[in-house]
């Protein structure tokens, strides 16, 4: 190589190196804001400004959650400078062995990590980040503190809030809120040690909105670290932006009401409007006042003693349990033989109680009447003919025909799978299919007559209280149903768009005229077994179930809607235990619910001592 050559190798070289450099001090200085912020950290102390959260109403405008200010007194242990343990314990009332142990207990609290550098164990605590030394400090409390901090360089207040239900109702909708933990506050920059999160309910799906933007406000501090100004005179702060209100489409007052009926029993309701969607009270029994998770405190006083409790306040009914729905599922039984073509509404059946157990009633000419009767061996014979239809010689080929065909048609109410509404927790029940039974009885070696419970909505089908609910809404719209969902609007936004979509059974809707008679004389007519549900003036339409429970008294069930044409109200009732079937005690309980919120009171007040005086708790 000669020197020519080496000579713009060299310079190329150098050319190159120049470019890189550049390239990336240009990335630094231009692109990459994050250095310019580093330097504005070491220059200024940033603080950040947590909003409070957005507030919550319900679908008349009632607010239902609210904010109550309090008061965290944080710490920089980098910031702090001649600490005096006991000065400082006296202030806030402690003893000297309590300030070192909260010291050690906010290190232990942060965790370990592997540093792969050093190849070992390291403390996620960090000397320069800010953590709360103590929390939920009111106003009184803080203005005990706060004059004498000037003496303890490295501790200051911050504002913060926290929750207020004014409503005791709703826990297992509205959720809580807790201190975030540490993988959490490492997976969103949002979150610092001591910030508070959704844990459960509406809290917890809809945290990103509620929790609002955070603020930041730069301070100059001096050689003491106290503030002095603010930086820039405040231009490059910004302002905490608090979440959006959310609306709910749940009637708080409609709400109460449904707890109070369930007192003493274990059991649930949901009410849906059906032209919309939006649950109008979701009442898991028994329940809880939401205020006693509010706070550390609290959440650490109350918490254990609830998860303890043998009656489970916790469980969300209404979302988790997964029941055999009894006699309610005729319904859909009923609606799946008319679209198939295998009954027609002047369909009759012999009431035979050789073939199935039923109650004492006249044989029912037609489906309305079958309906009116909930006469076991008339649905016996409806699904057999969904089931069997002879479309092979097997019979056993048949049935695995006819059971997906059936499960095909019970997926399209919403039924086995999970309704995916705005709150978690939710099951998804379970409606049996060829490959299910194949599991237990080998293929081909099952036919009708092994699962014929099915029928009247017992053996393996399982469904809760909310599909059962949705249910009343479906028939109630002849046909269709938007995702039940709590949120009507998230501010004036409305709500998210999964529930703005309409959803369709594969039943035609001309069908549902003959339910919907039919579930107007269970309610309306002699012999029905729902007339406890009856109201003056408002036409309900229902149908009564009771489910057998192995392990003690049977369960009550009835799900309605109201009125019967331009119906406003659909609702679910499941009272476990219950001592009697679905007319006598979960069709009186949905009647007053249907009253409460059509009218806003009560007129049949003998039924409505005789629920609340009713007492199925067991232990």
């Amino acid at each position: 190589m000669n020197l020519d050559t080496r000579k713009y190798v060299i310079i190329a070289f150098f050319l190159i190196v120049g470019v890189i450099y550049a390239t990336r001090l240009f990335y630094m200085q231009v692109i990459d804001d994050s250095w310019t912020l580093r330097a504005q950290q070491i220059a200024e102390k940033r603080r950040e400004i947590t909003p409070p959260r957005g507030v919550v109403f319900d679908r008349d405008g009632r607010k239902i959650v609210s904010n109550r200010t309090y008061y965290n007194l944080m710490m920089i242990e980098k910031n702090i400078k001649n600490f005096d343990t006991l000065k400082f314990a006296k202030l806030i009332g402690w003893t000297p062995e309590m300030v070192r142990e909260r010291f050690k207990e906010i290190v232990e609290g942060e965790g370990m990590y592997f540093n792969r550098h050093t190849g070992k164990k390291q403390s996620n605590y960090q000397k320069i980040r800010p953590y709360p030394f103590l929390k939920e400090l009111t106003l009184e409390e803080v203005a005990n503190i706060a004059p004498h901090l000037e003496n303890f360089p490295g501790f200051y207040e911050e504002v913060t809030s926290m929750r207020r239900y004014p409503y005791a109702n709703g826990a297992n909708i509205l959720g809580y809120l807790s201190e975030v933990n540490r993988e959490e506050v490492d997976k969103d920059a949002f979150y610092s040690p001591g910030n508070n999160i959704g844990r459960a309910g509406i809290e917890r799906f809809y945290e990103e909105q509620l929790r609002g933007q955070k603020g930041i406000k730069y301070i100059v501090t001096s050689a003491l670290n106290n503030a002095i100004e603010s930086y820039g005179d405040g231009k490059y702060d910004t302002l905490a932006v608090q979440g959006p209100a959310l609306k709910l489409g749940v009637d708080i007052i409609l709400q109460a009401y449904g707890e109070k009926l369930l007192q003493n029993k274990r059991g649930c309701i949901v009410a849906i409007e059906p032209s919309s969607g939006e649950i109008l009270a979701l009442v898991s029994a028994p329940t809880y006042d939401p205020n006693l998770l509010i706070g550390k405190r609290n959440i650490s006083e109350n918490y254990p003693a609830l998860v303890k409790d043998p009656s489970k306040p916790l469980y969300p009914r209404p979302l988790a349990a997964e029941y055999p729905p009894g006699s309610t599922f005729k319904l859909l039984n009923s609606l799946i033989g008319l679209q198939e073509g295998v009954i027609s509404p002047e369909f009759g059946a012999v009431c035979d109680k050789s073939v199935v157990g039923c109650h004492n009633h006249a044989s029912a000419t037609n489906l309305a009447d079958a309906i009116k009767h909930s006469c076991n061996p008339y649905f016996y014979a409806v699904t057999r003919r969904i089931i069997q239809q002879g479309k092979k010689r097997s019979n056993f080929e048949d049935a695995e025909i006819g059971l997906n065909i059936w499960a095909d048609y019970m997926h399209s109410f919403g039924l086995g799978k999970r309704l995916e509404t705005d709150i978690t927790g939710i099951r998804p029940g379970l409606i049996p299919d060829a490959k299910y039974y194949d599991k237990w009885y080998g293929h081909h070696r099952w036919a009708f007559s092994t699962i014929r419970s099915i029928s009247i909505g017992q053996g393996e089908v399982m469904l809760t209280p909310l599909q059962m609910a949705n249910i009343a809404a479906i028939i109630a719209n002849r046909g269709w149903h938007y995702t039940p969902h709590f949120v009507k609007s998230i501010g004036d936004k409305g709500p998210l768009e999964q529930f703005r979509t309409k959803h369709y059974s594969k039943v035609d809707g001309r069908h549902y005229e003959t339910i919907v008679e039919g579930m107007r004389r269970v309610v309306h007519e002699p012999g029905g077994t729902g007339k406890r549900a009856r109201l003056k003036d408002i036409v309900v339409c229902g149908k009564t179930g009771t489910v057998q429970n192995p392990h003690g008294e049977d369960h009550s069930v009835f799900v309605a809607f109201a009125p019967m044409n331009k119906p406003k109200i659909a609702i679910a009732v499941f009272i476990e235990n219950a001592k009697g079937g679905g007319g006598l005690w979960a069709a009186p309980t949905a009647g007053l619910m249907i009253e409460k919120y059509l009218t806003g009171k009560i007129t049949e007040i003998d039924r409505e001592k005789s629920i609340l005086e009713a007492n199925f708790a067991y232990k």
